[in-house]
């Protein structure tokens, strides 16, 4: 499968990846594993979302976050690649969701990264994955995502 078709076919379209908010870098690659640092729901949009999902954003508004801020994942990983189809599994997505502590929808939240993987990349784009509710995130962003790739040559 052509994963650039792909997201064509689904009718996305990917940022210009974010850059990083500190002393790091977007992608580190070792052997065939490629690491994204955390990213966020901000490339691409207007408006950066800040706040807590439970108090200023619902569950289906974090969700949406998640699936922008998995575009900005698979934008990030194409700039280090050069292509999305060197992209062989994705392996582990980690959500940190800025929540108030009544919050308890963290997954679904998540959700809306892990369908997108899925989508684009189909059976190789299932992975494993671990989602925490935070009381704070930089920038106060509504959720960072980080993520773990296994990639070709």
């Amino acid at each position: 499968m052509d994963i650039e078709a792909r997201i064509i076919e689904l009718g996305l379209k990917l940022p210009q990846a974010s850059d990083p908010q500190g002393s790091y870098c977007n992608c580190v690659r070792t052997g065939n594993l490629l690491y994204v640092s955390g990213k966020g729901p901000v490339a691409g949009l207007e408006v950066v979302p800040k706040g807590k999902l439970g108090r200023e954003y619902t569950t289906q508004q974090g969700y949406e976050f998640a699936k922008v801020t998995g575009l900005d994942i698979l934008a990030a990983v194409k700039l280090e690649l050069g292509s999305l189809n060197k992209v062989s599994r994705v392996v582990k997505l980690q959500g940190f969701v800025n929540a108030t502590e009544e919050f308890e929808q963290h997954p679904k939240v998540l959700d809306g990264c892990s369908d997108l993987m899925a989508e684009v990349f189909g059976s190789r784009g299932v992975h494993a994955r671990s989602v925490f509710g935070a009381t704070s995130v930089r920038g106060n962003l509504p959720i960072i995502i980080d993520s773990i790739f296994e990639v070709i040559e």
